[in-house]
């Protein structure tokens, strides 16, 4: 195991399953909203399924590739296949627990242990978190009111999982720095 200290490598397996659960349940709500007729809102739960799983493996790069144990949690708790307004609820409280009570743990812990891998780890996960749930946010919003969000091209770091909307991807990304060639695209 590359982590030296059991609390940091038992958060960072923690991370890993959740991040990993929310990878799975975002393509398979995305695949509900396009069913309800909400191409934009599939798009988005698509790309930020990407984005979690560039998450997942960063924590389990960080183990050294070892086996999540069966204690992982994942952050929001665990929903079923509802209307899309109603998942798009329970993306809001998953990236909203990862962003004011997960991560800042996770990642002060990881600074006190001098666990600097998995520090930026958790960082890269918070900083995109944060975005996720404006994201997510937004496209509640429209759906509420029986309508697709409005949405331009996603990129999505794959270092990061930095997310971004617009035209092109940005030139570097502003969390880890990686290239705009390397950004995945999910565009219109």
């Amino acid at each position: 195991m590359v982590v030296n200290n059991a609390m940091t490598a038992d958060f960072l397996r923690s991370a890993y399953g959740g991040e990993s659960m929310a990878h799975m349940r975002y393509l398979i709500w995305g695949d509900l909203a396009q069913e309800e007729g909400f191409p934009n809102v599939a798009r988005l739960f698509k790309a930020i399924a990407y984005a979690e799983w560039a998450h997942a493996d960063n924590h389990f790069k960080v183990l050294g590739g070892e086996k999540a144990q069966d204690n992982t949690v994942a952050a929001g708790g665990i929903f079923g296949c509802n209307k899309t307004v109603d998942n798009l609820q329970g993306a809001i409280d998953g990236e909203l627990h990862e962003i004011n009570q997960m991560y800042p743990i996770y990642l002060e812990t990881a600074r006190f242990q001098k666990e600097k891998r998995a520090e930026k780890a958790f960082h890269f996960a918070l900083e995109a978190e944060k975005i996720h749930a404006k994201m997510f946010q937004n496209a509640q919003d429209a759906v509420k009111q029986g309508k697709d969000m409005n949405l331009e091209n996603v990129y999505i770091c794959p270092i990061c999982g930095y997310t971004y909307e617009g035209a092109n991807a940005p030139e570097v990304c502003p969390v880890c720095g990686a290239k705009k060639e390397l950004f995945k695209a999910f565009e219109k």
